[in-house]
């Protein structure tokens, strides 16, 4: 449950939001060497955790919309089909997607084009799925594939919209946070990318 957003180029802490913005705290964190505990164990149920080779931009949309719409994800709602496909087909890319019962449940991204870190750029599960203790196991699953690719180390973030328990459960999984930076972004409901429905535990500035 890791949103990104394309941010203002702000220095400092912003004043406040304006009506149609928002202010939000974004965590960013790191793990510098593989986890040591055991893979946790797979939830009941008929699991698959399957590679998207690749996603087709409609596909990667559903997911992508229906697992973020809860916390706001909004950047690649704002793309063209042309520069989402280039981002997601790109081989450095692995889009795991996790079934259950042969209907898609949620995803985790790992994101590889960077060569100092490997990122863990979205994580999450579509709504219906929330609390059936998919997230840590998915969650696992990914950081541990992301290291068997190679890399000096993991980054993930996560921001003041997403699911209260994202924070607490990253760093459960060996993640440290290095930074917070607040920043002023647009409200994607003011700009009609989001309903305005979504995430009303985030209220809009009016």
């Amino acid at each position: 449950m890791a949103p990104k957003f394309s941010l203002n180029r702000w220095t400092g802490v912003p004043a406040g939001p304006r009506p149609g913005e928002l202010q939000v705290i974004i965590t960013y964190l790191e793990m510098t060497s593989p986890p040591t505990h055991a893979p946790l164990p797979q939830p009941a149920g008929e699991l698959a955790l399957v590679r998207a080779t690749p996603p087709t931009v409609s596909f990667y949309r559903y997911l992508y919309d229906t697992v973020g719409e809860p916390w706001l994800w909004h950047e690649r709602r704002r793309l063209a089909d042309a520069d989402l496909a280039e981002a997601v087909t790109d081989p450095r890319v692995e889009v795991q997607v996790l079934y259950v019962s042969g209907t898609p449940a949620g995803y985790v991204e790992i994101d590889r084009r960077e060569a100092h870190a490997t990122d863990i750029a979205y994580f999450g599960l579509i709504p219906d799925f929330i609390g059936l203790k998919l997230g840590p196991w998915l969650l696992d699953r990914g950081i541990r594939m992301a290291w068997e690719g190679g890399t000096r180390k993991l980054v993930v973030n996560t921001c003041s919209f997403d699911h209260p328990k994202a924070l607490p459960l990253y760093q459960s999984m060996g993640f440290v946070p290095n930074r917070h930076v607040t920043r002023v972004v647009r409200d994607p409901r003011a700009d009609g990318v989001l309903p305005r429905t979504a995430a009303p535990h985030v209220p809009m500035v009016r």
